[in-house]
């Protein structure tokens, strides 16, 4: 009985396929964490630059008809 559970405890120490999958997680929540940081710190010159633009354009339009 003692050699089985010693070879199921090796088997077990030694398998390493979920391994992958917590290190995929692992890089998706680091992406993640950076998506929202950039969104966070450029998020209100890109709705000033938006906005600008937008107003250009209706003045342009406006002009036309």
């Amino acid at each position: 009985m003692e050699i089985i559970v010693k070879n199921i405890a090796k088997r077990f120490i030694s398998d390493d396929s979920g391994a992958t999958a917590i290190e995929y997680g692992m890089v998706a929540a680091m992406m993640g964490i950076a998506v929202v940081s950039v969104f966070t710190a450029f998020g209100t010159k890109l709705k000033t630059a938006f906005e600008t633009l937008g107003g250009k354009i209706d003045t342009q339009t406006a002009k036309i008809n």
